[in-house]
């Protein structure tokens, strides 16, 4: 018999490798393209999507990430006309960033690929058990959330 917190353990392992496979299988469909996005390009463009008109500070906060790779990342996205910056009426400094039409397109098709990959890794759940196991990362996610760093 194993002991809790070898189940634990064990779930935590099972959320990260169907996390890794799913990205990776993302990544491999991705890759053959011309103009693939990285990992961290589709999520910044996502990131847009959700929240046209947000900052990359709004964007640093929000995802914990360093603001030079951000910068960076952004950069390349403004530069392949997928993102749009628009100084803000009031302050010059502070610039707004928007989804261009090549950007809503990539987005569009990623989340596409998403939805269709997300079939397949539900496939043969019933809808009650597709509820169950969201609310069951819910209560993950939220322990996880309150947890201090003593943990």
């Amino acid at each position: 018999m194993r002991k809790p917190v070898d189940v634990a353990d064990d779930v935590l392992d099972k959320v990260h490798s169907v996390m890794h496979l799913y990205r990776a299988q993302q990544y491999r469909v991705r890759r053959d393209e011309p103009d693939a996005l990285t990992h961290m390009e589709s999520k910044v463009l996502r990131f847009f999507a959700r929240h046209p008109g947000a900052t990359q500070s709004e964007l640093s906060a929000h995802s914990g990430r360093d603001k030079g790779q951000l910068a960076r990342l952004i950069a390349g996205l403004r530069e392949r006309e997928l993102l749009e910056a628009r100084a803000d009426a009031a302050d010059r400094r502070s610039v707004h960033l928007f989804l261009s039409p090549a950007g809503e397109a990539a987005d569009d098709a990623l989340r596409r690929r998403a939805r269709r990959l997300a079939a397949v890794a539900v496939k043969g759940f019933t809808s009650e058990e597709q509820e169950l196991l969201a609310g069951l990362l819910d209560r993950v996610r939220a322990n996880l959330e309150r947890a201090d760093d003593t943990a």
